[in-house]
């Protein structure tokens, strides 16, 4: 797919500017703008990255948790709490990762009506290359150093909380106890 032409200007910018002329300024809008294409652009280069191992940012997350995991498997309602995602969302990220010889299910000794994803010695070997891959170019923020990825990180934090992702733990301490 050829690249596009690069603009002689900067369309957020100028959306930015044209919107305020019309609504009066709002710069989330302008800020949801840039993330949004910044998801698509980094999206796109992870992707380029993950597609010979048949793999999606989800399903190299999924694996890169199992492989975080002691003994390398997890319950799929445990893989959907900790991605964050919707329990049909692991259901079809596990299937293709099954498909492809890279997780195995098996039921959960634990719990009788569970199942375990588990991975496989080939799902190690894929996931190991495609993180070497995705570290040599820096998860497609090459373009930032060490501190601006932290202050990335930082700046997306409380939205995050807001949204429910989890709770800090400073707030946590001050949460009165039952």
């Amino acid at each position: 797919m050829p690249k596009p032409l690069s603009l002689s200007f900067d369309p957020i910018e100028r959306a930015d500017e044209l919107w305020t002329r019309r609504w009066g300024a709002v710069p989330s809008m302008a800020a949801i703008t840039s993330i949004m294409r910044a998801q698509q652009i980094l999206l796109s280069q992870v992707d380029g990255v993950l597609k010979p191992y048949g793999l999606t940012f989800a399903r190299y997350e999924a694996l890169v948790l199992l492989t975080f995991s002691q003994a390398g498997e997890l319950p799929l309602s445990k893989i959907g709490e900790r991605l964050m995602v919707h329990p049909t969302s692991v259901t079809n990220t596990v299937d293709r990762l099954e498909k492809s010889g890279l997780v195995v299910r098996r039921p959960n000794p634990l719990d009788g009506r569970g199942v375990l994803a588990a991975i496989t010695e080939h799902g190690r070997k894929a996931v190991e290359e495609a993180t070497r891959e995705l570290v040599g170019m820096d998860f497609g923020l090459g373009c930032y150093d060490e501190a601006d990825c932290r202050e990335l990180f930082e700046v997306l934090r409380p939205l995050r909380i807001a949204a429910g992702d989890f709770t800090p733990p400073d707030a946590q301490a001050l949460t009165p106890r039952p």
